[in-house]
């Protein structure tokens, strides 16, 4: 049986974890000297409240080898093929822990370790098209010749409201961040190869998401994609993006979700984003 893995860092619609048999290794979060494990002792907004509670952002870290070991073996029988998709390997080791658990347990499972190079919901379209794929007959080699397809022509681009939060995790420095907050500027960031990159800076909120619209456009014309509007706690401005996508683009599945505590931890509340997969 082909049991599908995911992480923290990736998102999904609730549903789609059950419709497409999708299991979830919670990242670790530490606040101060305690622990949580995302999704099951920390949801969403927990965190954002301990964030505003403490005025500190936490520590985010990948499951250890020996974490996913202990998962793989409780979702999965002896002989089972595991597809482990995780987030990018250049921001993250949860790849390599879950390489290290495989190895570890070759000769229960044969786990197959797929490095995204992607996050959020680049990640969940990831894990979905997998599962459709193994229910249309499609061998393990084909499935991952297409997530392989999908890693190079995916596209993750994310707008910030505020670097308060990159500058307190450390991601830009506390001058970066004053600047912008007294200049109002609004970065974009782009992940590339799997890296994410600050490309530009906009002067607003307004035209920071308009060139968020038109950095997908240059890249995905009018083929026909599947788009997840991403952002961290801030419906209403995923909301309004979602409206202006949908007469933009011509989409598949167009989807609103909530930014992953990992990706959130970096870059804050009023961050929203666009993923985007050409389905051709």
């Amino acid at each position: 049986m082909l049991r599908i893995v995911t992480d923290g860092a990736a998102d999904l619609p609730q549903e789609w974890q059950k419709e497409f048999g999708i299991d979830i290794i919670p990242i670790n979060i530490q606040f101060g000297d305690k622990t949580y494990l995302q999704g099951v002792e920390l949801d969403n907004e927990g965190f954002y409240k301990l964030v505003d509670e403490t005025k500190k952002i936490p520590k985010t870290s990948q499951p250890s080898p020996h974490q996913f070991s202990e998962f793989y073996k409780k979702i999965a029988q002896p002989g089972d093929t595991i597809l482990s998709i995780h987030v990018t390997s250049k921001l993250s080791g949860t790849y390599a822990s879950a390489v290290a658990a495989g190895q570890e347990l070759s000769e229960t499972f044969k786990v197959m370790p797929f490095d995204s190079a992607t996050g959020s919901l680049g990640i969940g379209f990831m894990c979905r098209e997998a599962r459709k794929m193994e229910r249309a007959g499609k061998s393990i080699d084909e499935i991952l010749q297409h997530l392989e397809t999908m890693r190079k022509t995916g596209r993750l681009v994310l707008s910030l409201d505020t670097l308060e939060y990159a500058r307190m995790s450390g991601r830009v420095g506390t001058m970066q961040a004053a600047l912008a907050s007294v200049l109002n500027v609004k970065p974009i960031a782009v992940l590339n190869d799997g890296l994410l990159h600050m490309t530009e800076k906009v002067r607003t909120r307004k035209a920071s998401l308009e060139r968020l619209l038109a950095i997908i456009k240059e890249e995905v014309g009018d083929k026909p994609v599947y788009m997840a509007i991403l952002h961290a706690r801030d419906p209403k401005a995923g909301q309004d993006l979602m409206k202006q996508a949908e007469a933009m683009f011509t989409t598949k599945d167009l989807i609103l979700s909530d930014l992953s505590i990992s990706l959130a931890a970096n870059f804050g509340p009023g961050t929203v984003g666009i993923a985007v997969f050409p389905t051709e």
